[in-house]
Formats: C-alpha cells, sequence, structure tokens
C-alpha cells in the first residue's frame, strides 16, 4: 500500500479511487463531497468542478461500487443524478443553516475554516443576480458554497429557490460528468490519448477556468474588512429585499 501524504488531498482522483479495506468506497466520498461543498460553510476548500469531470472519466468504476449496469449512457446519467440530488440536499442544508444562522455569520471572527469576505463577496454577487445566482454559483468555487447559506439568510422565497436548486444541481452535474466521460471516449477512440494520464494537468486547467474570475473580480474589488462585514449584517434593508430573478 501507498504511503499517505497530506497533499494527496488536493487530488480529485483521491478521492475516486480511495479504497477502506479493500473497498472501494470513491462513490460515497464524492457524494459527501459534493454535499459539503454545496451545504457547508466549511466545504469551500473542496474540490469540486475537478472532481465532477474527473468522476465522469471514471463513471464505470464509481457506479460498480452499488451495482452493476449495462450500458455505458445509463451509467453516466445514473451517477449524474445521484451527484445533482446529493447537491440538492447540499443546497437545501446551506439555505436552511442561513435561515437559522442569520447574522451570526457576520459576526463570527474569522478562522482557518471560515472567512468572512467569501460570505459578503457571495452576498454582493446574491443581490446582483437575484434567483439566477444560484446557477451561476454551482460552476463557481467557493461562491457555490456560500450562495445557498445567503438565500437563507435574505429570506428568499423556498419555491423559488428549490426551482432554481434543483435546476442548477442537474446543470452542474450532468454539464461536467457528461463532459468528462464523453471528452475521455473521444480523445481516448480518435486520437489514441488516455486522459487518466494527464489528471494533473485536466486539474490544473479546469481550477485555472474557475477560478481565474474570481481572482480577477478580487483583484479589482475593494478589499473587505470585518467592521464592513459586521456593518452588512445590521443592514435592514440588504435582510428583507430579495432582488428580481
Amino acid at each position: 500500500m501507498d504511503s499517505f501524504h497530506w497533499t494527496q488531498l488536493l487530488n480529485p482522483e483521491f478521492y475516486i479511487n480511495l479504497q477502506i479495506a479493500g473497498v472501494p468506497v470513491g462513490i460515497y466520498v464524492v457524494l459527501f463531497i459534493v454535499f459539503a461543498e454545496t451545504g457547508l460553510f466549511a466545504g469551500f476548500f473542496l474540490p469540486g468542478d475537478s472532481l465532477l469531470f474527473l468522476a465522469g472519466i471514471y463513471s464505470g468504476e464509481l457506479m460498480a461500487t452499488l451495482f452493476s449496469i449495462e450500458g455505458d449512457f445509463l451509467n453516466v446519467l445514473l451517477l449524474s443524478v445521484l451527484v445533482a440530488c446529493a447537491g440538492i440536499v447540499g443546497n437545501t442544508f446551506g439555505y436552511w443553516f442561513g435561515a437559522k444562522s442569520g447574522t451570526y455569520l457576520y459576526q463570527k471572527e474569522d478562522s482557518f475554516w471560515f472567512k468572512k469576505k467569501y460570505l459578503v463577496q457571495s452576498h454582493e454577487f446574491f443581490e446582483k443576480h437575484g434567483g439566477r445566482a444560484i446557477i451561476f454559483a454551482r460552476f463557481l468555487p467557493v461562491i457555490r458554497t456560500f450562495a445557498p447559506i445567503i438565500a437563507g439568510v435574505v429570506k428568499m422565497d423556498k419555491k423559488k429557490f428549490m426551482f432554481y436548486n434543483i435546476l442548477s444541481s442537474f446543470l452542474w452535474a450532468v454539464t461536467l460528468i457528461f463532459a468528462g466521460h464523453y471528452l475521455y471516449g473521444f480523445c481516448r477512440d480518435q486520437f489514441g490519448i488516455d486522459l487518466k494520464s494527464y489528471i494533473e494537468y485536466i486539474i490544473l486547467i479546469i481550477v485555472a477556468v474557475t477560478t481565474v474570475p474570481l481572482l480577477i473580480n478580487a483583484l479589482k474589488g475593494k478589499k473587505i474588512t470585518e467592521e464592513e462585514a459586521k456593518a452588512e449584517a445590521t443592514d435592514d434593508d440588504d435582510s428583507n429585499i430579495i432582488p428580481p430573478a
């Protein structure tokens, strides 16, 4: 058995191929990570987009843990449905947590697991895009962790939230998982390229594509201080107004 190194935690492939006592548990870990990244504010550091893309490549191995399915398309489709459901549950939990916590998160001090600036940036993103922010946030690291929490904090209509929650979850899961699976097959069949041999580069590309816009926005935007975050918590207008979808 290979020795473990903490850097493996940054590699989505580690979670997909994880085994406990020789038993593959990758599918369960993937579903938990999707739930945590979309429902727990401490999950913003977990791999999301790259994990789903790789899950598409390893869809056969992942689904074989649960049951044997005949048909390539059905394997990928069922995996996408499972991941989408995990995302729906995660976002629903995040909404509930935001509704219950109220202004507590804005007053909470920064820690390793929690950064107030991410919360405020997500709030601003949510105010700009309204209900559509739930969809956009699915494809943006960090933002997707806090968007459902913000929706709960500002008391977004539950039916409206669930509509965007379900729609965004399926769009996110289907897009990335199907892209990973069929791009892998296309490159293998047409060019003889095994994308599994270039996992590190794929991860770097996906991370760059999804995080660069956030970095650019952060550099352009003003620095958010703790005082500003606390002021945001006491702003009655922000807590009661939901922008149009």
